[in-house]
């Protein structure tokens, strides 16, 4: 009696294991990780991030040096690994390629941060997501925190790689491997970007897109009375698959009101080729650019963190988290069809 009654007991605990994996592969993986993605989070971070200890961040000083190890230790405590090895987190910016690469004055040695989830299925492909880690640092005893600028992208990023982190370690993917990468040196023209695309720790030819994150926590005056918005650039420059592959996406999980009107090849502010994405781009690399535009705060002292909006920052997070994880997991890898026709535009 006691064999039947434990071998009904192993049997009840078998097939209660079942039904919950089976009700596991039910849910939605992608609103699941995504849900891990919260305002309190974020807030968090840039707090730290955008606050005067970093002392704006400026490119190859103090407060920037402090902002690359506060990334490092957020990746080492998650257990993301670095695509170099060990803890070595940092691709060296030496100081003459950024003197002959500059146009903007003198500037010390620096480093791009990168981390870095292997594919489950197609490692040799990969997905980078971008933002920079800079700001401006420090004027006439001003500190520019850079909070918008850019970090709310970086912090967008580090929640994002831990979504996928926790994904990861639930077995649940990314197919493809993916890239967090926070550039240096984008207030000084691009040039953190410019040095990784240059002495790239992948093939280009194996990228498969771009996704890169600057500004995406406030809102702009154009958008006062219809805050559920992000400006959306370069998505269909490059790839029709991506540009239709992003707006399902919204349209499945977001409804966020995907905005244009900075991606025509008309407007003046030619937004397409100041962000660190533009550095893929021209690399025939398909991008996207997440934008929320510019503010009264922008490239001012005020641009602080108390004025985020954070449920805003949060939902514009998850798009990215979103269409990254459609493109890391759908069969086929993004063609980019229009590759041979957009050739690099001068600034």
């Amino acid at each position: 009696m006691k064999k039947i009654v434990l071998f009904a007991s192993v049997l009840s605990f078998i097939a209660c294991g079942s039904s919950k994996n089976a009700i596991d592969e039910n849910i939605d993986q992608a609103v699941k990780y995504a849900s891990t993605i919260t305002a309190k989070d974020l807030g968090a971070h840039l707090f730290t991030y955008a606050s005067d200890d970093f002392e704006g961040r400026n490119t190859g000083e103090p407060g920037q040096k402090k902002a690359v190890e506060y990334l490092k230790d957020f990746y080492i405590a998650q257990g993301i690994k670095s695509p170099m090895g060990n803890n070595d987190y940092f691709q060296e910016v030496p100081e003459e390629w950024l003197a002959n690469n500059s146009r903007r004055g003198k500037l010390k040695a620096s480093e791009n941060v990168l981390a870095f989830i292997e594919g489950s299925e197609k490692p040799e492909e990969i997905i980078v997501i971008s933002a920079h880690l800079d700001h401006v640092g420090v004027n006439n005893g001003e500190i520019y925190n850079g909070a918008d600028d850019d970090g709310s992208g970086t912090v967008a990023l580090l929640e994002i790689a831990e979504a996928f982190k926790m994904a990861a370690d639930a077995g649940k993917g990314p197919k493809r491997s993916i890239l967090f990468l926070h550039v240096t040196g984008e207030e000084k023209g691009l040039l953190g970007s410019k040095y990784y695309t240059q002495n790239p720790t992948f093939p280009l030819a194996n990228t498969v897109c771009n996704l890169n994150i600057d500004m995406i926590g406030r809102i702009d005056a154009r958008h006062k009375e219809d805050p559920n918005y992000v400006y959306l650039i370069g998505s269909d420059k490059l790839s029709t698959e991506l540009h239709t592959l992003s707006e399902n996406i919204n349209k499945k999980y977001m409804n966020i009101n995907l905005d244009y009107k900075y991606n025509d090849e008309n407007d003046p502010n030619r937004f397409y080729y100041r962000s660190d994405h533009y550095n893929f781009a021209k690399n025939n690399v398909p991008i996207i650019f997440y934008f929320n535009g510019t503010h009264v705060d922008y490239h001012q002292p005020t641009d602080t963190p108390d004025k985020i909006n954070y449920e805003l920052l949060e939902n514009r997070a998850k798009l990215v988290f979103h269409t990254a994880w459609k493109i890391a997991n759908k069969e086929t890898r993004i063609i980019a069809d229009k590759a041979e026709v957009k050739k690099e535009t001068t600034r």
